[in-house]
């Protein structure tokens, strides 16, 4: 059981929010509001954060406060220790190749803002950009930084370490990206271009729109059986969950839509394409940051901000291997600090294909990130519904109140939502195999 807690609900909203924001909402969101009817996407969007996200989080971290274990360790208590061992292991694997692809990821944006600081994007400095995108040695060394930066931050403990980290980076992605909205804001033609925008226009939404709106809300949020099982372990008895869920789920929504309000109107403006899809961040944003006034300090601060936050997301995710496989005593007989060697050398291993390969990393991330986080959370809904019970589920989520409230959620939980996240699942198999 892990010894430490989150120092207080400050803390915890820091942490579980710099778990949440990272590449998919100052990335990914943007380009997927572009790319499936625009407003009309971010109010859908919204939907499925109150509907499907919100009380799947709630959930986990039920889950997780209620056996104090990460992944193994609560499946084992839940599913009994085979079918629990297999779950968990299985999980736990899936992040582990995760991991691999997503460091390679954040230190492409790292690069990105040491280039945009130091050098800047113009047409002339571009194609040594893109050259060094495709450097592998260069790839490898700045990898392999984080992932020491990383160890060293999980080494220090939850206090000196993951709070201290989440407290300074969260509050500084916020700062730059308000400043952001407001220096894009300031350019001509921004405003009206993003009051057409935003008319939301539901006659050309069908359910492509929606399983895509379904999809981000779930990926956004963290959610899986794995980073937040951990970090719901260490959340105090005190901390009101519904209540740290709905700022947790406001904190990631309102990061998704800040990059949305810099980035959108600024790619409208100078007519550039809104549907390029994954090609954002690192071929249509330089080319942005290279033609917009003060494009060098836009680019600089927005790529900095991004790379902290992604940073803090791989924390999470490291940590959650750590505990989880501490779940494990009965197999696992290390410490932590040896299974936090031990990792490193796997995730430093498991980037050489990813670097040399990078097409892998698209096939690699349908099989262990999309599927394998809908089958985590699915699996966590189930545990805590079917094998914790109603009684510990509304106690740990509601105490004594609310049991009109509680009746209605632990159906929620038990039935309806395992169901949509079946939906979701099967139509990212789909879409995946159909092109």
């Amino acid at each position: 059981m892990p010894a430490e807690r989150f120092s207080s609900f400050l803390t915890s909203l820091l942490a579980t929010a710099g778990l949440a924001i990272g590449i998919g909402n100052v990335w990914r969101f943007p380009y997927m509001m572009g790319s499936h009817g625009g407003s009309a996407f971010l109010v859908l969007f919204i939907v499925c954060i109150v509907l499907l996200s919100l009380p799947a989080l709630m959930a986990e971290w039920a889950l997780a406060r209620q056996t104090r274990q990460g992944t193994i360790g609560a499946f084992m208590l839940t599913f009994g220790p085979v079918y629990g061992r297999l779950i968990g292991y299985g999980l736990l694997f899936s992040i582990t190749i995760a991991g691999g692809y997503y460091l390679v990821v954040i230190s492409n944006v790292f690069y990105s803002g040491y280039y945009s600081t130091f050098h800047g994007f113009t047409p002339e400095t571009t194609p040594a950009f893109q050259a060094g995108l495709s450097n592998h040695p260069l790839q490898l060394f700045l990898a392999l930084l984080i992932l020491i930066a990383s160890a060293f931050i999980i080494h220090r403990g939850i206090k000196r370490g993951i709070e201290l980290a989440s407290n300074l980076f969260v509050p500084f992605f916020f700062l730059v990206s308000f400043y952001l909205v407001y220096e894009v804001l300031t350019l001509p033609g921004a405003v009206s271009h993003l009051s057409v925008f935003m008319q939301a226009d539901f006659s050309k939404t069908g359910f492509t729109e929606v399983f895509a709106a379904m999809g981000q809300a779930y990926f956004s949020i963290g959610l899986g059986a794995t980073l937040t099982l951990i970090y719901g372990s260490y959340l105090r008895d005190d901390i009101k969950l519904p209540k740290l869920a709905v700022m947790t789920c406001v904190s990631d929504t309102g990061a998704a839509l800040l990059a949305a309000l810099y980035l959108i109107p600024a790619l409208l403006v100078f007519g550039m394409d809104l549907t390029a899809g994954p090609t954002l961040l690192f071929e249509t944003l330089p080319r942005l940051f290279s033609i917009i006034p003060g494009g060098r300090l836009f680019g600089s601060l927005m790529l900095i901000a991004l790379f902290l936050v992604t940073l803090l997301s791989y924390v999470a995710l490291i940590e959650a291997l750590v505990g989880g496989l501490l779940g494990d005593a009965d197999i696992i007989r290390f410490s932590k600090t040896q299974l936090l060697v031990g990792l490193v050398v796997t995730q430093a291993l498991l980037l050489i294909p990813f670097i040399f390969f990078p097409e892998l990393i698209g096939i690699a991330d349908l099989i262990f990130g999309s599927a394998g986080l809908l089958i985590g959370g699915c699996l966590a809904l189930l545990a805590l519904a079917w094998g914790i019970g109603r009684a510990e589920t509304v106690r740990q989520v509601f105490g004594e109140r609310h049991k009109l409230l509680s009746s209605v959620y632990f159906f929620w939980i038990k039935w309806v939502a395992p169901i949509i996240l079946i939906i979701v699942l099967s139509g990212t198999l789909y879409e995946a195999l159909t092109g």
